[in-house]
């Protein structure tokens, strides 16, 4: 029996656009077949959609400003080598027998869930990091020095343009290095490196 799962968007992701379409396997990622996403009172939008327990599914939302982002509570992220974009990913979860109802509905929440392995670090110490883009890399589970740190400048920067062209001019080449000093406690070598980078513009 299918399972109903709520995808929710957040305001901070909406940004400027008024309207989304959620894509994805479920409808061969055919925007004309995209299900609409309704406002709720909070700002935050949401679809419901009837998928298969079980199975895995890959997704994104278009905006009608004409960007594709993500949220950030997907399962997992896969990164597509053919669009150089990271994919959200859900994992619909069996049912289990029970005497309970059998509709089961996963609420995909607002805040995105924090990994027990990692910390989350304050990410604008590194340069060229901000509020703005620490919270794009937060949405993507990149929330530690550490993961920071393991994280390819190609998959950075695929995240920092599927958030729109205003993010574009940003270059993360040097943020795993940066996150490397900040997660191994080399903080003067960082400030030396930062200061470097600073000279350098």
């Amino acid at each position: 029996m299918a399972t109903k799962v709520t995808f929710t968007l957040s305001p901070e992701i909406v940004g400027e656009a008024t309207e989304a379409i959620l894509v994805g396997d479920f409808n061969n990622w055919n925007p004309n077949e995209g299900i609409g996403l309704k406002v709720q009172k909070d700002g935050t939008l949401k679809a419901t959609v009837t998928l298969e327990p079980g199975q895995t599914y890959q997704y994104r939302y278009f905006l009608n400003d004409g960007r594709w982002v993500n949220d950030g509570n997907a399962d997992y992220y896969y990164f597509d080598p053919v669009y150089h974009v990271d994919n959200c990913v859900i994992t619909v979860p069996e049912k289990k027998a029970s005497t309970k109802k059998a509709a089961v509905e996963k609420e995909i929440e607002a805040e995105p869930a924090i990994k027990a392995a990692a910390k989350p670090d304050d990410l604008t110490k590194i340069e060229g990091i901000g509020k703005k883009i620490a919270e794009l890399l937060k949405n993507a589970e990149i929330e530690s020095f550490e993961q920071l740190s393991k994280a390819t400048p190609k998959k950075l920067k695929a995240i920092l343009e599927a958030a729109g062209s205003k993010f574009k001019v940003h270059d993360p080449a040097t943020w795993p290095k940066q996150a490397k000093l900040a997660a191994n406690g080399k903080w003067e070598e960082l400030k030396k490196l930062q200061a470097e980078l600073k000279g350098g513009k």
